[in-house]
């Protein structure tokens, strides 16, 4: 198993670092490089199978529970809630594995315990609500925990802002199989309840594999030997982040725009064709594919709180733009939202290519998982809130829907720009190299 020494020579600490303005940098997209950086071909290629598994069988899992299991609508939609529940209960445990050094371990644990959620799906018999939502529960703990595992993982291999592209390009790939995953589903849709059921056994071997794949990568770091602060126990305290965890909180609201708001303004408010909403959907995975590197590559030239600021102001604008478009009515309503659509890509791209590399430079070696933890915590969150918020704003209006986003995401841009000034105090958010990297030449996952 490689073990990498978080203790290496030169490296500044959160705690050491000296209070200065973040230099523009230039980071070279060297494939080989960003694959190394990313966990490895071996890891590449789990990180695509898995998102090949989960794009064959969740966004259909509702339909497999009212088809298959022939369960109610609102008891199917209960039971994948507390599942995505259950999973963010679990964040602050998978924090603290990951801080007793687990890597790859972590990772391969969360699809794993998606494969036991697939099996229990098969096992399910028609009508058997405690089955389904027991798979349910393992399918949510396991989506919730791979976030959080994947970037402890990324960002001990990679640092500085190779990091920052390396968790883009697993964003990158991950939409890659997972929007590849959703079009193999539904051409295999006309196939029924029998379809279905195949799916969900391709979804279990594709975590199967996936999860031998990550294991098998072997790395962990020791953390005894991560470098000692000033903090009382010490140890580099770590940050609170307040305004960023609020701030992310509704940044990711950003995410159910394509899935969520712009369909049910289309059809329902513009009443235009779903093939627009089909259209806008398979744009948003396009783009954030082909640009997730590029642009995050390019916004590497600036600090990355001042970036994050910037997303928000893009959302919010997009936003603003939402609600101009919707008032064209029917006709070039649709084709305006379509145009919009892509500036809100955009912002979600900056924002998604920012964030968690913005709390993995934050934190120091030793809480790099809870860090991790809690940022997840607030992810999910607001993707769990963000469904009954849109479908709630929607029916009083475009002002009150795109009015209340863009004003609650410029809020939350000036809350990430203003507490820049709070951290610059240790120079948190200047760290460009991560305590937790080996030196060159030390062994790295492959």
């Amino acid at each position: 198993m490689t073990t990498l020494n978080t203790a290496t020579p030169n490296t500044a600490t959160p705690d050491t670092a000296t209070p200065t303005t973040e230099t523009p940098i230039t980071v070279k997209v060297r494939p080989r490089a960003l694959v190394r950086a990313s966990g490895g071909p071996r890891y590449a290629v789990a990180l695509a199978v898995d998102a090949l598994g989960t794009g064959l069988l969740r966004p259909f899992l509702l339909l497999y529970g009212v088809t298959v299991l022939r369960l109610s609508a609102p008891v199917t939609g209960i039971a994948m809630t507390v599942g995505v529940v259950m999973g963010l209960v679990c964040m602050p445990a998978v924090g603290r594995w990951l801080d007793r050094g687990a890597r790859s371990t972590v990772v391969a644990a969360s699809m794993l315990v998606r494969v036991l959620g697939v099996v229990l799906l098969l096992a399910a018999p028609a009508g058997h609500v405690w089955l389904f939502a027991a798979a349910a529960l393992f399918l949510g703990i396991g989506n919730q925990a791979w976030p959080a595992a994947h970037a402890a993982l990324v960002a001990t291999l990679a640092h500085g802002r190779e990091r920052d592209a390396a968790l883009a390009a697993g964003r990158s790939l991950r939409n890659a199989g997972l929007g590849v995953g959703a079009l193999l589903a539904t051409v295999c849709l006309a196939g029924g309840t029998t379809a279905l059921r195949v799916l969900a056994a391709a979804t279990g071997l594709a975590y199967l594999v996936a999860a031998g794949l990550a294991w098998s990568v072997r790395l962990r770091v020791d953390p005894a030997a991560a470098p000692a602060g000033d903090g009382g126990d010490g140890a580099a305290p770590a940050p609170r982040m307040r305004a960023l965890l609020a701030a992310n909180v509704v940044y990711v609201f950003c995410l159910n725009i394509p899935e969520i708001a712009l369909p049910l303004i289309l059809v329902t408010q513009l009443h235009a064709s779903p093939v627009w909403s089909a259209a806008i959907f398979v744009a948003n995975t396009v783009l954030v594919v082909t640009l997730q590197v590029p642009v995050t590559v390019l916004m590497s030239r600036f600090p990355r709180r001042t970036v994050l600021a910037l997303a928000g102001v893009v959302l919010a604008v997009s936003y603003a733009g939402f609600l101009a478009a919707t008032s064209l009515g029917h006709g070039w309503g649709a084709p305006a939202v379509a145009a919009v659509s892509v500036l809100c890509t955009l912002g979600e791209i900056v924002y998604a290519g920012t964030a968690t590399a913005l709390v993995t430079a934050l934190a120091p070696a030793h809480a790099l998982g809870r860090a991790l933890a809690r940022f997840e915590l607030s992810t999910g969150f607001g993707l769990a809130v963000s469904p009954a918020v849109i479908t709630a704003l929607a029916p009083h209006g475009p002002a009150a829907l795109w009015g209340s986003l863009a004003a609650a995401t410029l809020a939350s841009a000036g809350a990430v720009a203003l507490e820049k000034d709070r951290d610059r105090g240790t120079g948190l958010d200047e760290v460009r190299t991560c305590p937790c990297v080996p030196p060159r030449g030390a062994p790295v996952a492959g």
